[in-house]
């Protein structure tokens, strides 16, 4: 059971292929390790032991008959608390929703089930997904497993995906990313996390925090497994229009085997513009650089456009216009539990000008056109993901913008982009993020997987001995 879950979700579907795995010893495994480990982790707000159970014994059966399944079937999964499952609580973090119960189901939801895949449970995020630092002071932080003694931001808002997937809680979970929260909580835990284009995977029964710069994403420990999640998630869905313009690939084929990356070109932001990062995280980035050239892709520093880093103004007009909107029928009710900063960011959206949010839209269009016309020679764009290794709790101030200084970008372009562990800087992960253009899901995947195949980053874990772990 031990070895079970080391293995990826890759990894898993061959052994359940060759007979050598059972979807039964599967989940068992991972229920067992929840039941020992996340109480001191928190990342799951409830967890579907039964019906995980039931449905591990029901795609075995389903096996046995010697017809086709798919490569996910009979694998588990676990989802953000914010992709709803009709008759299943949903939270959306909140403790004032900790009795909702969802009357419709995500697409997400949806496909994942529809490929055979086994939800283990609902994991822990920030309330209403408004937070890059993991802080949620009235359902509890989940805990960053590279450092049991002190407790360490989780990363937000999708804070118990990535708990749960560097901890082996779970082989792979869901976030999702308004400016960051697939990429933020994979950086500080040390795990790979996709940022999808905006409308590649419909929204469709998801509790939204911007309609504007919302996207789902895959949080595994290997590209393989974000390219599998997201060839089961990405399509068409009528209830979710922005899904109908897009291309449709096979993403696991891109990542099948060795892949070669010569010839790509890759753009580097002037090292003057990452002056306030981590020395630690500048050195990986700088390593990243060195390594996807020694891979054979072209490596070109570019002059990036002087708003490129300082988009905040911008992303806060648009996301808490759109948050406020959604949540201002309660959000002023003092007697309703809810979390000062999240509560205070809310309320902000009221004081936006008249005006204001429709000129930031149409700056944001500008924007994207001119961006994608300035690296139309190049395949993707190398940053680091965050500016630093994970804070100690104590020390945040839950309103600091500092984790989204590197990712809020790519959802304000349109990009999507890749989360890749790139080392360790005194025990604790760092990332280096690959973004590419819109619907270059692709590319991203091919680059991070020459990346991953060449460090093996992907492949350290936190030593959780000291839970039985």
């Amino acid at each position: 059971m031990s070895d079970i879950i080391e293995l990826t979700l890759a990894e898993l579907s061959a052994g359940l292929a060759a007979r050598q795995l059972s979807s039964r010893q599967i989940v068992d495994a991972f229920l067992a390790r929840i039941d020992k480990g996340d109480a001191k982790l928190h990342s799951f707000v409830e967890v579907y032991r039964n019906e995980a159970r039931a449905l591990a014994d029901a795609a075995d059966t389903a096996r046995a008959t010697g017809l086709p399944t798919g490569p996910l079937h009979g694998l588990p999964i676990a989802l953000k608390d914010l992709c709803d499952i009709a008759g299943r609580v949903g939270t959306g973090g909140s403790k004032a929703w900790e009795k909702r119960v969802a009357t419709e189901t995500s697409a997400t939801a949806e496909r994942l089930l529809a490929a055979g895949m086994i939800p283990l449970g609902k994991l822990h995020m920030v309330e209403w997904a408004y937070g890059g630092w993991g802080t949620n002071p009235l359902m509890g932080a989940p805990w960053n497993p590279w450092d049991l003694k002190t407790h360490r931001a989780p990363g937000g808002s999708s804070s118990g995906t990535g708990v749960a997937v560097a901890a082996r809680l779970a082989p792979a979970g869901i976030g999702s990313d308004t400016g960051g929260s697939v990429r933020i909580p994979s950086a500080f835990n040390g795990i790979v996390g996709l940022k999808v284009t905006f409308g590649r995977i419909s929204l469709h029964g998801t509790l939204l925090l911007s309609w504007t710069l919302d996207s789902i994403g895959p949080m595994a420990r290997s590209v393989e497994d974000c390219a599998l999640l997201l060839n089961a998630l990405a399509g068409p869905d009528p209830r979710d229009s922005i899904t109908l313009h897009q291309p449709l690939e096979d993403f696991a084929a891109a990542v099948r085997g060795p892949v070669d990356v010569r010839g790509m070109r890759v753009a580097l932001p002037g090292e003057s513009a990452l002056s306030s990062t981590h020395a630690d995280v500048t050195a990986a980035w700088r390593q990243a650089a060195k390594t996807l050239e020694g891979l054979g892709a072209r490596v070109e520093t570019v002059r990036l456009p002087e708003w490129f880093f300082n988009v905040m103004s911008s992303t806060t007009a648009i996301s808490g216009s759109e948050a406020f909107a959604l949540h201002k029928d309660y959000i002023d009710d003092m007697k309703l539990p809810i979390g000062p900063a999240v509560r205070a960011r809310i309320q902000n959206g009221r004081t936006i000008a008249p005006g204001a949010y429709a000129a930031e839209l149409r700056l944001m269009a500008e924007r994207r056109r001119a961006f994608v016309e300035q690296l139309r020679y190049h395949d993707a764009l190398l940053l680091p993901t965050v500016p630093i290794p994970a804070a100690p709790l104590a020390e945040i101030d839950e309103m600091a913008p500092i984790p989204p200084l590197y990712t809020r970008v790519g959802n304000y372009l349109g990009l999507c982009g890749l989360a890749m562990p790139a080392g360790l800087s005194g025990g604790l992960p760092v990332s280096v993020q690959i973004l590419g253009k819109p619907y270059a899901e692709a590319t991203v995947l091919k680059l991070g997987k020459a990346f991953q195949d060449a460090t093996g980053f992907h492949k350290a874990k936190p030593n959780l001995e000291a839970i039985g772990l």
